[in-house]
């Protein structure tokens, strides 16, 4: 089981989870963040953002669904030819999960 959190534009955000739902990934948790990439940032004229704001999609899903879900994605949530600040997905090992109302383990 893997956990892919994935730090997207907010304008993007609606597309890529009405995507990852038609491709059969409905459970998302949506949070919105701030924060800067590589760019350390954008300045304007003479205003210097350092907390651009981005939303952070958490999604979990099996070892075989994942090259499908980070394709989705990367294909969706990408602005034209590709610009900074377009988002990072990370994917990372999930030992367990339990749905607290049965108690039950896996996804």
């Amino acid at each position: 089981m893997l956990m892919v959190r994935a730090i997207l534009r907010p304008e993007k955000v609606g597309t890529v989870m009405t995507e990852l739902a038609e491709a059969g990934f409905p459970a998302i948790t949506k949070m919105d963040v701030f924060g800067r990439g590589k760019q350390r940032g954008i300045r304007v004229d003479d205003f210097y953002y350092d907390e651009i704001p981005k939303e952070m999609l958490l999604i979990f899903c099996s070892d075989e669904d994942k090259d499908t879900l980070v394709k989705i994605i990367l294909r969706t949530a990408r602005t034209g030819e590709g610009n900074f600040g377009d988002g990072r997905v990370f994917i990372s090992p999930v030992e367990e999960a339990y749905t607290v109302s049965t108690g039950k383990s896996g996804l």
